[in-house]
């Protein structure tokens, strides 16, 4: 586990709250977000716990996974944040049982995100035109898995390689999804699904 954050007071509370699992290993900690790609190579942690700020840039680091504390982020920094890597966006007045399930699913590479932040998403993707279908083909497991990923923000080759199948393949099962939800983009689809509760966040 490495931690980042620029109060050194925060990152006492956040080291306390690591050491108190027995589940992790701290191996390294740094004041600055900016300074965790070079530290990540250096440890090799399993998953990275951030303190972010509102201005602070969302950097992909290397495919680690990142659990993202900020305060009332904007929908576009959090859809940034998912494409960059960031598997876990949480308030920073998240308690310890909160920050230590998103770790652990991180690690596992599912995505948790607070309930406010995930409403404040579906509202940016949404608009008013976009209305839940009142009947709708049901997907397939694969296509829920699929539909999941787009949630994501995966581009097919991405989800090509998760599921070890072909970019056709995957082309297929998204115009299948579009085409069973009535949504003309990925991004309808995607909001859609999370309104409809095919897509648990």
């Amino acid at each position: 586990m490495l931690l980042a954050s620029a109060s050194a007071v925060r990152r006492a509370g956040l080291e306390l709250i690591l050491k108190q699992s027995s589940s992790f290993k701290l191996v390294g900690a740094v004041h600055s977000t900016q300074m965790i790609g070079q530290r990540a190579a250096e440890l090799q942690p399993d998953v990275i716990l951030a303190d972010f700020d509102r201005e602070s840039p969302v950097i992909a680091h290397n495919g680690l996974p990142v659990v993202a504390l900020i305060d009332n982020p904007t929908a576009a920094w959090a859809a940034q944040a998912l494409r960059s890597g960031v598997k876990s966006i949480l308030p920073r007045e998240a308690g310890s049982e909160e920050i230590v399930a998103a770790i652990h699913a991180a690690y596992t590479g599912l995505v948790l995100l607070d309930p406010a932040i995930a409403q404040q998403m579906v509202e940016r993707v949404g608009s008013a035109t976009t209305q839940i279908p009142t009947s709708y083909e049901n997907l397939t497991p694969r296509e829920n898995e699929v539909l999941a990923m787009l949630a994501e923000g995966l581009a097919n080759r991405e989800i090509a390689d998760r599921l070890g199948v072909s970019d056709h393949t995957i082309k297929f099962h998204i115009s299948s999804i579009l085409d069973k939800l009535g949504a003309s983009t990925r991004t309808e689809a995607v909001t859609l699904g999370l309104r409809m509760g095919l897509i648990v966040l």
